[in-house]
């Protein structure tokens, strides 16, 4: 699944998106309300962790624009207040779940498996693309049963364009995906994870089109 983390804490979100990257998902991390908005208007996804607290807008008036625009994506809400009104307001407001901080990996992640089976969400391991077989879980790429030879890194950069397949991946976003938001890395280290990727996936009925200046995309042959 795509899954948005909203929160201000950039050592919770990070350790947030590394556990669900770890477990197969895509993980975009947004540290501000309104940049979050804006993204969420934007990019969708099929969940959202979103603290309450938060500079700019709310969590509370980021979960009231998606549901004044009709998205019903699922939101699970943080919050580190003890007030029950917070968390009965988000409620009122269309949030599908909520945690208190502090709060445990594992709850987090059994709160997401809880409300992808009520949302009847895609929370499969395996994906095909092209020749290939991606199992999420494993974090393995597969052509013909036969596991690929892939460095971390270089997973790393295929997960985030598989995840966008279709549409243009900015250097900034895949840097982000591949060291996290906010690593001190010109977002030119990504260029050689993309250049070694494209040479592995080739043969496979898959390729990475570049749109100079702009970013890069996943692609299906044929």
């Amino acid at each position: 699944m795509r899954i948005v983390i909203v929160e201000d804490n950039e050592a919770l979100a990070n350790a947030i998106a590394y556990r669900l990257r770890d477990r197969g998902h895509s993980a975009d991390v947004i540290h501000n309300g309104n940049d979050a908005d804006t993204f969420l208007m934007q990019q969708g996804a099929d969940l959202v962790v979103l603290d309450i607290n938060l500079p700019g807008r709310s969590g509370l008036e980021v979960l009231r624009g998606l549901r004044v625009r009709g998205d019903g994506m699922p939101v699970i809400l943080l919050t580190a207040r003890i007030e029950t009104s917070d968390r009965v307001a988000g409620l009122d407001l269309g949030a599908d779940d909520y945690l208190v901080k502090p709060f445990e990996m594992d709850e987090l992640e059994a709160r997401i498996r809880a409300l992808s089976r009520r949302r009847n969400l895609d929370y499969g391991t395996h994906e095909r693309v092209g020749g290939l077989e991606f199992d999420r879980m494993a974090r393995q790429v597969m052509a013909e049963g036969e596991v690929l030879d892939i460095p971390r890194r270089e997973l790393a950069t295929f997960e985030c364009l598989l995840e966008r397949r279709g549409r243009l991946v900015s250097k900034s976003q895949l840097t982000d995906h591949v060291y996290g938001v906010g690593a001190d890395v010109d977002d030119r280290a990504i260029e050689p994870h993309v250049s070694r990727l494209r040479r592995r996936l080739a043969g496979h009925g898959v390729s990475i089109k570049t749109a100079r200046g702009l970013g890069y995309m996943l692609d299906v042959e044929g």
